[in-house]
């Protein structure tokens, strides 16, 4: 079968989906349900706009909180590429940052690499180690990656090691985090004042 072929039957499927689904204007549907409740403005009413707080550690870009020795909260794909690289996690950091470094590992993290299953029991004798510190989570499921941005947005020491795209942009969008990454075989920082490292 050829592949515009495939897609044709593909729009077909999906086409009678859509048929299946009940319209708002479907005679089943009773008179009451159908009816949408529309909100009632006063206009006398003074309107209020919700801006988020911005973080007291903040001086301009630069983080104030940020300093020796650096807490450095971990994600799993960090990890991985540590171990592809063959790097030493913590003195890779201490090489970064020439400084005195503390990583950080959240359940979520510890979670999502037990579910990967026997193929990276490495990783997970890696941050079985006591220099690893835990950080316990309070929420539901085990995505990293909400978990490590909530986080990050409530307290601004954090440093953020992850190789992840979609999660560096989202750290990107909350000012005075620095993300670190590997690159070149060896870490590198972004956004930090002095940023030592690779330029990527």
């Amino acid at each position: 079968m050829g592949k515009q072929k495939k897609t044709q039957k593909i729009k077909k499927q999906r086409n009678a989906q859509l048929k299946r689904l009940l319209k708002p204007t479907d005679s089943r549907i009773k008179e009451e349900l159908r009816k949408k409740s529309k909100l009632i403005i006063d206009p006398q009413q003074i309107k209020v706009n919700q801006a988020t707080q911005q973080s007291s550690a903040l001086f301009f870009q630069y983080n104030t909180q940020l300093g020796p020795p650096y807490h450095i909260v971990l994600d799993t794909n960090f990890i991985n590429f540590s171990i592809k690289n063959k790097l030493d996690i913590i003195q890779g950091m201490m090489d970064c940052l020439y400084a005195k470094c503390i990583p950080y590992i959240s359940d979520c993290v510890r979670a999502e690499l037990e579910k990967l299953g026997n193929k990276y029991k490495l990783a997970l004798r890696i941050i079985s180690d006591p220099r690893f510190e835990r950080l316990p989570c309070l929420h539901k499921g085990t995505y990293a990656d909400e978990c490590i941005v909530q986080r990050v947005q409530q307290h601004k020491c954090y440093i953020v090691a992850t190789n992840d795209k979609d999660l560096k942009n989202r750290i990107r969008k909350i000012p005075g985090v620095p993300i670190m990454y590997v690159a070149a075989h060896k870490y590198a920082i972004e956004r930090m004042p002095e940023a030592y490292g690779v330029k990527a």
